[in-house]
């Protein structure tokens, strides 16, 4: 550990091991910092990621994929199954991670791109020198110590205390709080090659039960409910219930709980030298709950645009700005579509989920076109579609951009 660094990520998951990965990779002298005495634990993640966007930052490896997936299923609250394919299923199918394992390759990545690593490592504060982050302040090994760096790239997660240090606004409704819960259960009999969304306001009120095959007849069977529609019910008791309704021979093995943004992103992620990565920025999906990949593309383009900041001798707000326009127009968009969604989806009671499901119950996922399901939707509900019209519109410009339709 040295006194002064070109760059010191604060966060050793996928955000910050990718952006300590790439600014090293840029000839950067790089401090990658993790509070936990482990990389990867504990685990608070459905471990399910696109392979397409995954193999974006890291080459695949055996010894962390537990599973691979074809599709998912999507139960309604009265029994109907609707299949979808992989390509449409979301960011978050794809691979089934060992996240333990996987987090520790992303950090040897860091290391072996030539940036210092430190675990159980806790920054109380930063370094604030002529109104910009130069540093930060850590207890390691019971010793205080300030280390400088030019830029400092906050990635430590939901409860991220970087950005407040900073000026930034980072403070969570209980409305826009997920408050999940987890267990690794054997035992379960569950296909392998599909993980599963159970959707209903009864076992999940304003989100959702998910199963995620984990490969030798285990998988992770958890929950995410949002802070202010729980009704006093926590969400382990309500995961409890479900296990043993619907999992009667599963053994719980392990449990875990926390909180997932779903708010959609903070207004600013820059200050002067700083830059906030992952769930500290909300960039997590707030519908889905997912963030692995959007991390992992937000953090590469924080070490791209420290490197060109650093070369420049720029660390100021304006500068950094680069960062804010381009993570917001690569996976902002897909995060304000997904934010729509939930505010929709979040408020609908079981009888209309039931009947958009009883709509599209007979659409072949595989080869569904845009129109088709919008055609399908509309008939089953058109004040639904109403309030979807956002993304809607979004969506028709994307199909037909290119075709002369909406160009500008």
């Amino acid at each position: 550990m040295k006194d002064r660094y070109d760059v010191i990520v604060v966060g050793a998951g996928p955000a910050g091991s990718i952006a300590a990965t790439t600014a090293a990779r840029k000839g950067l002298s790089v401090l990658l910092v993790e509070k936990r005495q482990e990389i990867g634990a504990p685990v608070r993640c459905a471990e399910g990621v696109s392979k397409k966007r995954l193999q974006q930052h890291i080459e695949p490896d055996e010894k962390w994929i537990c599973s691979e997936l074809k599709g998912a299923h999507i139960i309604s609250p009265n029994g109907i199954t609707i299949t979808m394919s992989e390509e449409n299923a979301g960011s978050e199918v794809g691979y089934v991670l060992d996240r333990k394992i996987f987090d520790r390759s992303l950090v040897e990545q860091s290391a072996e791109a030539g940036a210092d690593v430190l675990v159980k490592a806790r920054v109380t504060g930063l370094v604030i020198e002529n109104y910009a982050v130069c540093g930060v302040h850590l207890m390691y090994h019971g010793e205080m110590h300030t280390i400088y760096s030019n830029i400092v790239i906050g990635a430590d997660g939901v409860e991220s205390k970087i950005g407040r240090w900073a000026g930034i606004d980072t403070s969570l409704k209980p409305s826009k709080i997920e408050t999940c819960a987890q267990f690794l259960v054997s035992g379960v009999g569950i296909d392998q090659e599909f993980c599963s969304f159970y959707i209903g306001n009864e076992i999940a009120p304003a989100g959702y039960v998910w199963l995620f095959p984990k490969g030798g007849d285990l998988a992770n069977v958890g929950i995410g409910i949002l802070g202010d529609r729980s009704g006093g019910r926590r969400s382990i008791d309500l995961l409890t219930t479900f296990v043993e309704k619907n999992i009667p021979e599963g053994r719980i093995i392990e449990r875990v709980a926390g909180a997932v943004p779903a708010s959609g992103p903070i207004e600013r992620t820059i200050a002067n030298g700083l830059m906030l990565v992952g769930d500290a920025a909300r960039q997590s999906d707030p519908f889905t709950g997912g963030g692995i990949s959007n991390a992992m593309d937000a953090g590469m383009i924080a070490g791209e645009v420290a490197a060109k900041a650093i070369a420049a001798g720029d660390l100021s707000e304006s500068m950094l700005r680069e960062y804010e326009v381009r993570w917001r127009e690569i996976i902002g968009k897909d995060i304000a579509n997904s934010l729509i969604v939930k505010d929709t989806f979040f408020n609908l009671p079981d009888e209309d989920l039931n009947c958009l499901a009883e709509s599209v119950k007979d659409v072949d996922f595989d080869k569904m076109d845009f129109i088709v399901l919008v055609s399908a939707l509309f008939k089953s509900n058109k004040k639904l579609l109403w309030n979807l019209r956002p993304l809607f519109t979004q969506k028709l410009k994307q199909k037909f951009s290119g075709k002369g339709i909406f160009r500008k």
